[in-house]
């Protein structure tokens, strides 16, 4: 790679880090990408409102292939000292979306100073925290017939600048589930007179172990309690208002789909018995993301050809990534980038991403094209 092109990077990546933006508010974020890729390159930049996209553009009838970065940070303070620490309190890249976006501008530059033989779309996503983002951005492969798409996330507990790959479930899916039921209110003294919610949220909860038993299901399937909220802390009062948060979530997405449908079922038929309003929803959804092979196996190709230390994952991240919008549409393959075993993990405070991973990263994605 380039040694300007990265320096470039670099200086881009802490740049980023001191004006993170909550998922959906990328304002400043989306802008100063785009004023990098229009001073340091000539391609075609479509601002699609959250979220943008660049074009290099080989020619008619080649391939379209598209590469994809987030650009969202987390609700979190910035509790290590750095130079380019986070000018915003409670805000800050502790997952790294600062470096994938750094990553995907200095592979940008490449293409733009060196060529391809193939149309390349550069896409920068919004919102992949909370899983609206690639739900939007998906338009992009129907919109220009992209055949083929590449994302990578750096990830700590993996030996450093290793390519990380697994053939099908790489990310669970999930959702969150807010189960409200409301009866009515009654004296504490006399709970008879009115309808309590809370025996029907003990029956939900209690029925978690079978809905999730392995025994029932073929991938691992998990159902977590978030929040249980009912009533008001008023001894006088019998609750009649309650609250149920769940994280729902599995291996593979058919699993989860029978997983919420069992829990609605038995929410209905609880409201039912106990004459209880129900209403259901859900927030944070995010598909299953499953790796196509053909496509797997090129990066697995590239990390051998680049001398990278290529793992074998043995099992999916039970955390969710929503790159599976994409994959559901087009082939493609999310891999991953060691940040070194005993690195601090993504999400906490001591975290922040390694710069030197933008080269592997970089280096990556050329090689991709190359296939």
């Amino acid at each position: 790679m380039n040694r300007q092109n990265l320096d470039l990077a670099i200086q881009l990546r802490h740049e980023l880090h001191q004006h993170p933006e909550l998922s959906n508010q990328e304002i400043w974020t989306k802008q100063h990408l785009i004023a990098f890729l229009q001073k340091h390159t000539k391609l075609k930049i479509v601002d699609k409102g959250r979220w943008f996209y660049a074009v290099y553009q080989a020619g008619d009838n080649k391939k379209n292939i598209a590469f994809r970065a987030d650009m969202d940070a987390l609700p979190m303070e910035e509790a290590i000292d750095l130079p380019y620490a986070s000018q915003f309190a409670n805000v800050a890249h502790k997952c790294g979306h600062d470096g994938h976006s750094s990553t995907l501008a200095a592979f940008a530059l490449e293409i733009d100073q060196n060529g391809s033989d193939q149309n390349i779309f550069f896409l920068f996503q919004h919102a992949e925290e909370t899983g609206d983002g690639a739900a939007e951005c998906v338009s992009l492969l129907e919109e220009n017939n992209i055949e083929e798409i590449f994302g990578y996330h750096n990830m700590s507990g993996l030996p450093y600048k290793s390519v990380n790959i697994i053939d099908g479930t790489a990310h669970y899916a999930s959702k969150g589930m807010i189960i409200e039921m409301e009866g009515s209110p009654a004296h504490a003294s006399q709970p008879e007179d009115g309808v309590n919610p809370a025996f029907a949220a003990a029956k939900i909860i209690d029925s978690i172990p079978e809905f999730t038993s392995p025994d029932n299901n073929k991938g691992t399937v998990l159902c977590t309690v978030v929040q249980v909220n009912i009533g008001e802390k008023a001894f006088g009062m019998s609750a009649s208002k309650g609250e149920l948060c769940l994280t729902i979530r599995a291996q593979y997405e058919e699993e989860l789909d029978q997983l919420q449908k069992n829990l609605e079922n038995l929410a209905q038929e609880q409201a039912g018995e106990y004459e209880l309003q129900v209403n259901i929803s859900y927030n944070d959804t995010f598909p299953e993301t499953a790796n196509h092979k053909a496509s797997a196996d090129k990066v697995r190709k590239v990390a051998e050809e680049k001398d990278y230390q290529l793992i074998e994952m043995k099992e999916a991240y039970r955390a969710s990534e929503d790159f599976g919008h994409y994959t559901k549409k087009t082939k493609g393959a999310y891999f991953f980038i060691g940040n070194g075993e005993d690195y601090p993990p993504i999400h906490t405070s001591e975290y922040d991403f390694r710069d030197e991973l933008i080269e592997v990263g970089v280096e990556m994605f050329k090689g991709l094209l190359e296939q």
